[in-house]
């Protein structure tokens, strides 16, 4: 059940003129009243022939006439309005049904107090099965303005009770990290443009996209602009960025001019103040040509980023800034990831923008190597190949399950819940990832005496899931990863430990598929020739020893070396 309380208005008979009317499109049928602030000779347009809107109108702002008669400043925003919709799957409820269910509400809300006398007038008026809505006149019978300072909140906290009570479909608490749902007004524009979104959703959409892309807040205001985003900035006398607020082209009031919205009022994770500190969190690079030079591409560096994200998260603030900073690296990798991929991505990033904010404060210089990794993909020029590809969405998977965890173990409900909707969408696309390199490791299987000696060392490696790795259909290309690491140095049996280390593979769909990517990324390289390292080793350590100078200034002569007879 949702309460949505509106932005306080000044026509209580034109809020009426609604209720009572037909609706946009004829939807309203038999308006009535099923609940009030005094049922008994209050005056129902909906029930009494002879009752009308001006009437009642009249009857509910009775208390803000004698106000503005007493007092010399007039109170001209004192419509209270709250529409309380039930889900879709929920039961039909009877007018009684909603008449308490108001009553609770304005209670909750501060607009009525159980047992108070001289409360704000209000009434109920259902003109649909599945909601009513809620229209109160903010002045109490004494003069006074009721406290609704928090109101929404308290509301909220209501309709979990509500929903409990009546059997109804059982909502998650707010906790006010969530973005601001559109109103009817701004669904209804879109659809009348043929927009797919509304403003907010559209701009939230294009300022995410931006952020991985730039270093600091006034770069970031001019890759709005350049992405056709209109934008309008607050600055101090200094000329400092003090804030920002957007628009989307075509968005026009009834003037004609343009609509522009506070970045916090499109998402609260989206202000000025938190998305310069996400991007002043970066630390100056010391080596910035050898990171270019690196073997490694940005891809398999992004792999590495999250390596260590299972240990990032055991500090609170720590493991919010490294969240954070793993819905930038979803964000760039869905920009950069080939088409077939992109919409599931994209819809993988969008899911977890709603788990990138919680209400604990992230230390967000703690993520620089993920946010760099983002930095990183977006700025490459080149794409990835199949198997880093294939590497880091399914890294990402098990990040974002990660993530999810850790949001559940704190009763992060909204956050947890995003957290496992981007993990639906990132499983699709580390399949359609995985499926090319797949195809290709099963065409080239390993001998069968190969294929058997791997086998046992699957089941001294991993042997509570050897059984599983062994019957998944991806065991022959795990197999074939496996012969090619050995072929680069690589042991076996290392490798599967090492990547059942990474990822535990209880909860693994696809164990198999879990550790080809795995150890396909730690095991490309050959591995390091111990003697060879060794050599190399000494040979520096005796080239940097001094050498030293007789007091003639000759090298001294060195001794012959004992013969056999003198070593005995």
């Amino acid at each position: 059940m949702i309460a949505a309380i509106k932005p306080a208005g000044s026509n209580t008979r034109g809020l009426l003129a609604y209720l009572y009317g037909p609706g946009k499109h004829d939807e309203h049928l038999d308006p009535h009243i099923v609940a009030g602030f005094a049922m008994l000779g209050m005056p129902d347009p909906g029930r009494d022939e002879d009752a009308t809107l001006t009437e009642l109108a009249r009857y509910l702002d009775e208390p803000v006439r004698l106000r503005n008669g007493e007092f010399g400043k007039k109170v001209t925003d004192h419509v209270w309005h709250c529409p309380v919709r039930a889900a879709p799957e929920d039961r039909y409820l009877s007018d009684a049904e909603w008449g308490e269910i108001a009553q609770r509400i304005v209670e909750a809300a501060g607009i009525a107090p159980t047992g108070d006398d001289l409360a704000c007038r209000w009434i109920a008026v259902r003109h649909a099965d599945d909601h009513i809505h809620i229209l109160a006149t903010t002045v109490r019978e004494d003069g006074r303005r009721p406290k609704l300072h928090d109101s929404g909140l308290r509301v909220g906290d209501a309709c979990r009770e509500i929903e409990k009570d009546y059997g109804l479909r059982q909502l998650k608490k707010s906790d006010r990290t969530g973005a601001r749902r559109p109103t009817q007004a701004e669904m209804h524009k879109a659809e009348r443009l043929g927009w797919n979104q509304t403003s907010p959703e559209w701009l939230q959409d294009r300022i995410r996209a931006a952020i991985p892309h730039v270093t600091g807040a006034e770069e970031f205001i001019a890759y709005l602009e350049a992405s056709g985003v209109e934008v309008q900035v607050r600055r101090g006398p200094s000329g400092d960025l003090l804030g920002y607020a957007a628009g989307r082209p075509g968005d026009l009031n009834e003037a004609g001019e343009q609509i522009y919205h506070p970045g916090s009022k499109i998402s609260p994770d989206l202000s000025l103040p938190k998305i310069k500190a996400r991007l002043e969190s970066s630390r100056p690079e010391e080596h910035p040509t050898a990171r270019r030079n690196h073997p490694s591409t940005p891809w398999h560096q992004a792999t590495d980023a999250l390596d260590t994200l299972h240990t990032d998260l055991a500090d609170d603030i720590h493991a919010q800034a490294h969240i954070t900073a793993l819905g930038e690296l979803l964000e760039a990798t869905a920009q950069k990831a080939p088409a077939h991929l992109r919409a599931e991505l994209h819809a993988a990033s969008k899911a977890f923008a709603r788990a990138q904010r919680s209400q604990v404060r992230a230390e967000d210089r703690a993520a620089h190597a993920l946010r760099s990794a983002a930095r990183d993909i977006v700025h490459t020029a080149t794409g990835p190949d199949g198997s880093a590809l294939a590497a880091l969405v399914a890294a990402l998977v098990w990040a974002a399950i990660v993530a999810g965890r850790w949001h559940e173990a704190k009763h992060h409900a909204h956050q947890a819940d995003a957290a496992r909707q981007a993990v639906q969408h990132l499983q699709t696309a580390a399949d359609l990832a995985l499926a090319p390199t797949l195809a290709e490791l099963t065409a080239r299987p390993p001998r069968d005496q190969a294929r058997r000696v791997l086998a046992s060392d699957v089941r001294a490696a991993v042997p509570d899931h050897a059984e599983r790795i062994l019957t998944d259909p991806a065991w022959p290309a795990l197999a074939t990863v496996l012969a090619n690491a050995e072929a680069r140095g690589h042991q076996p049996h290392q490798l599967l430990k090492e990547a059942a280390a990474q990822r535990e593979l209880t909860t693994a769909r696809q164990p198999a598929r879990v550790l080809i990517t795995r150890i396909a990324h730690t095991g490309r390289n050959p591995a390091p020739n111990r003697r060879a390292e060794a050599a190399r080793l000494q040979s520096t350590m005796a080239g940097s020893i001094p050498t030293r100078q007789t007091g003639n200034g000759r090298l001294p002569s060195v001794p012959p070396s004992p013969t056999k007879q003198q070593r005995r």
